[in-house]
């Protein structure tokens, strides 16, 4: 029992020591904070007009009561007796006049002259807007500007008096588990306060490109979006706008767009009734394990270019597809989806520099950001030579067989002339290929950043590759959904097959 416990009493000195956070402690209160803020947030109610259904007799849906409540029926019928669309008893019918929906929601004052901020998708196509204040002083509102791919909008009252306003905080300075409140109209019930922490940073919720969501477990329920999410100086640090709830309830997962990000969009939108955005002009994919090795980068870092748009400043920066961006501006690109939201916050016209993985090493470009366009044009595809005779090529060692561009698979695959590269015939059920979405018709555009024309281009390439030791081929495949960037594992033998 001795020699254990010295053995135990040596192993916990020699473990490294963790030095103790320095953790604030919990407020005694919220109760003074809440009293500062609450008349800055508002209560946002929108209507529009909606016609009746038609003979699918549509309409909303009755509670959800465990079963057999005496409420299950009640709502029921009633809601059958009002339910619109043809049919026995007083219910409305095809053909009624037009009806008012309305729909509630939160925003906060940023300016004593009546700027609210709130999110895009509570104002919705409303064709009133009313913002109502802690005192139920009810103002119109018009929109100043809206922003769909960040769910914000700003909006504009009138009022005879200055209106209380709320300061923007920094979201960057925000750590996971620092103490946060949130103030909004949930169900309509009018202010309400919530409290909780931050549960996490940098959420990607697939609401968007530019995605960077603070995660609270503050209650954020239905009528909050639009809502402000504050820090302890009572600094507006996030805008509420989603949960994640199976009850449409608040479960303690609600989800925060950043003040760093919607201080920007708002500014531009107060300035411009619209978002101008920093441009690039590329097409990126992920950075797996497979591709990094394929290009000889240590580490799956960075953005990978898949396409760059003609004329656009990636274009005219020499920047070219396979290029993995590892620094924009300063700013490490550890993950894809950090790109596109760096170059929308980038000023339209500056000359950034962009560090981009090439040829085995880092290459320093220097790029002049654009404006996002509304509607993208990807770049045009130079025409190649017409290949003659299609003599299929099998390449067992990816699973492939693969064939000149000819005409008579041109018009087989409804391939363009503007097309080019070299056009698989055929994928071996259960490769890697298969399993990685390449299929008869996709189109192989380049074999480890060059481009290819023939089919001996490409096993040229693949047996170049073989040699220096490398366990995979990086191919750009086109194919309907565009061009992207895909690494095949080397074998030294495909699936068996039977020739024809």
């Amino acid at each position: 029992m001795r020699l254990a416990a010295a053995f135990l009493s040596a192993a916990m000195l020699a473990a490294p020591l963790v030095p103790p956070a320095a953790a604030r402690t919990a407020p005694e209160s919220f109760a003074d904070l809440a009293a500062q803020l609450l008349p800055s947030v508002v209560n946002i109610q929108t209507s529009q007009t909606a016609t009746a259904r038609g003979p699918d007799r549509g309409g909303p849906e009755a509670p959800q009561f465990p079963p057999g409540s005496p409420f299950e029926e009640f709502f029921r019928d009633f809601l059958e007796r009002n339910r619109p669309g043809p049919g026995p008893g007083p219910g409305p019918r095809q053909g009624q006049p037009p009806r008012r929906q309305q729909s509630l929601g939160s925003g906060f004052i940023i300016d004593p002259s009546g700027i609210v901020v709130t999110n895009n998708h509570v104002i919705g196509e409303a064709d009133e807007i009313s913002v109502v204040l802690q005192d139920n002083t009810t103002l119109k509102a018009t929109v100043v500007g809206r922003d769909q791919r960040t769910d914000l909008a700003v909006l504009k009252v009138e009022s005879s008096k200055p209106l209380p306003a709320v300061k923007w905080g920094s979201s960057e300075g925000l750590r996971v588990g620092d103490w946060v409140l949130a103030i909004g109209n949930p169900f309509g019930l009018g202010g309400s306060v919530t409290a909780g922490i931050v549960s996490a940073r940098g959420r990607n919720i697939n609401q968007g490109p530019y995605d960077d969501f603070i995660q609270t477990d503050a209650a954020i329920n239905r009528g909050n979006s639009g809502g402000p999410l504050f820090n302890m100086a009572g600094e507006v640090v996030g805008i509420n706008t989603a949960i994640y709830s199976p009850s449409g309830g608040s479960i303690g997962i609600g989800f925060s767009i950043p003040a760093n990000l919607a201080q920007t969009v708002v500014a531009q939108l107060r300035e411009y009734g619209r978002t101008r955005r920093g441009w690039l002009g590329v097409r990126i994919q992920q950075v797996t394990e497979e591709l990094a090795e394929s290009v000889g980068l240590k580490e799956a870092r960075g953005a990978m270019i898949a396409g760059v748009n003609e004329g656009g400043p990636a274009d005219k920066a020499q920047m070219r597809n396979g290029d993995i961006v590892l620094r924009f501006n300063e700013t490490d690109v550890k993950e894809m989806r950090t790109l596109p939201r760096v170059v929308a916050e980038t000023p339209i016209g500056r000359e950034v520099p962009v560090v981009v993985w090439r040829d085995g090493k880092e290459v320093t470009l220097t790029a002049t950001i654009g404006e996002l366009p509304d509607d993208q044009q990807q770049a045009a595809a130079t025409p190649g030579p017409e290949q003659g005779g299609a003599r299929i090529t099998d390449v067992p060692a990816l699973g492939l067989k693969i064939s000149p561009l000819v005409n008579e698979l041109r018009e087989r695959f409804q391939l363009g002339e503007d097309k080019k590269g070299v056009v698989i015939t055929e994928v071996a059920p259960g490769s890697t290929a298969a399993d990685r979405g390449l299929r008869a018709g996709d189109l192989i555009v380049e074999v480890q950043q060059e481009q290819v024309s023939t089919p001996a281009d490409v096993t040229e390439r693949i047996e170049r590759i073989r040699k220096q030791g490398r366990r995979s081929v990086l191919m750009l495949i086109e194919g309907q959904g565009g061009q992207r960037w895909v690494p095949l594992p080397l074998t030294q033998s495909g699936p068996q097959r039977q020739p024809g």
